[in-house]
Parts: C-alpha cells; sequence; structure tokens
C-alpha cells in the first residue's frame, strides 16, 4: 500500500478541500472499470451458465470486501425474488463480523475450508473477494471450491497472477487509498460497483426483468 501524494496534508485541510479530494480520487473508478468489463462479462457468463444448471453463487470474503459481498447477496432476494440460497455471502467470522472487526479471522483456513464443504458444490461459481487478494481465508476457500470442482473466480484491487485456484481473475487497480490501507474507500466502491454489475445483469440473462421493470421483485 504506497501513500496517496494527494492527500499527505488531508488532516490539515478544509473540510470542502477534503471532499473534493475525495470526489476526484473517487472519479478514477468508472474509467478503471471501463478497462475490464470483457472480464467483468466472461465471470457473469460462467454464473448464468452455472445457475442454469441448478448452481448458485457464493461471494467468499473478509473484512470489508465480505461484508459487501453479504449486502449484495441480501439484495437479491427483495429485487429479483431469488432463493435466499441462490446467491450467497461468506464472511471470515460469521454473522458477527457484519457489525465488527473479528480478530485474524482473514487467516482461518480451516473455517474456510469447513464453511466451502457444508455450502459448495461443482455446479455453483465461488467468487473470492480481496483487495490485496492476500487473504488466507479467501485463498484456502477457492482453492477447496476448485477441489469440489466449481468454478471460481477472484475480484481483486492488486496486480495479481492468476493461479490454478481461480478460473477467472477481475484485477481493477484502484492506486492508494485517501486514507492509507483504507480499502473500504476506493477499493470498497470499485468492489460495490462491480457486484452490482455481476449480480443485476445475471438476474437480466434468467429474465428476473422486463425491459428495465423488476418484473419478478416481492411485494
Amino acid at each position: 500500500e504506497k501513500h496517496n501524494k494527494v492527500s499527505m496534508d488531508i488532516d490539515s485541510l478544509p473540510t470542502l478541500d477534503i471532499l473534493k479530494i475525495i470526489n476526484k480520487e473517487d472519479s478514477t473508478i468508472h474509467k478503471k472499470i471501463k478497462n475490464i468489463l470483457p472480464d467483468i462479462k466472461n465471470i457473469i457468463s460462467e454464473i448464468v451458465c452455472c445457475m442454469k444448471k441448478n448452481g448458485k453463487l457464493f461471494y467468499i470474503g473478509c473484512g470489508s470486501s465480505g461484508r459487501l459481498g453479504v449486502l449484495d447477496a441480501a439484495e437479491c432476494p427483495p429485487t429479483f425474488s431469488t432463493s435466499p440460497d441462490l446467491v450467497q455471502g461468506i464472511i471470515a467470522g460469521g454473522n458477527d463480523a457484519l457489525y465488527k472487526s473479528i480478530e485474524n479471522a482473514e487467516d482461518s483456513i480451516e473455517e474456510a475450508i469447513i464453511l466451502v464443504n457444508k455450502k459448495v458444490n461443482k455446479n455453483d461459481f465461488v467468487l473470492g473477494i480481496s483487495a490485496s487478494a492476500s487473504a488466507s481465508f479467501v485463498e484456502a476457500g477457492l482453492k477447496q471450491a476448485k477441489k469440489l470442482n466449481a468454478t471460481t473466480g477472484l475480484l481483486t484491487c492488486n496486480h495479481v497472477i492468476n493461479n490454478l485456484s481461480v478460473d477467472h481473475l477481475i484485477s481493477i487497480v484502484v492506486g492508494p487509498e485517501i486514507i492509507s490501507g483504507s480499502t473500504r474507500m476506493k477499493a470498497g466502491t470499485a468492489t460495490k460497483m462491480i457486484l452490482n454489475m455481476i449480480s443485476t445483469i445475471s438476474m437480466i440473462r434468467l429474465n428476473k426483468t422486463y425491459g428495465n421493470f423488476m418484473v419478478d421483485l416481492k411485494i
């Protein structure tokens, strides 16, 4: 994590100037996502293929990344009338991690393996979400999913080299955060935007919309 030169003196600036800095940094995300649309398309195509074979979509992550996965999964049933188990979020540390930081949860390899064994099968798609791509929980979960012959993907905001545990890679490098190491900011925003695309377009391909209307929502 490099220091962001634009925000070096952010603590001594007026609030409006801080807002302008954050807004300018956030404005770069859209272009970066535009450059990787083909990678996002490939993952969506695989997810739809899995779902048409009665497979499910699992997001697996830690901390902010894990919470965003759980959020996207939780919004599918009320928006598209999906079964609660069609899109699921797996977060290191369990439900408690949604509200507070769980010490060392991202390093819990055993927990990841147990959860993946319990939930995932060969028809499913497992998408790891890790800003740094270094969370042991996510890596272990993807490796285990691969052993179960599930299709796997990784969404990261870091430069990474694809490995044998990942069939599809989405790498969006957003650059140093305004507050060094705070991946809930640009990395989190980019992740949320991409997850919106993945779940929404998957549902469109499954005929959960008519035109741009939500015709299969829960009243």
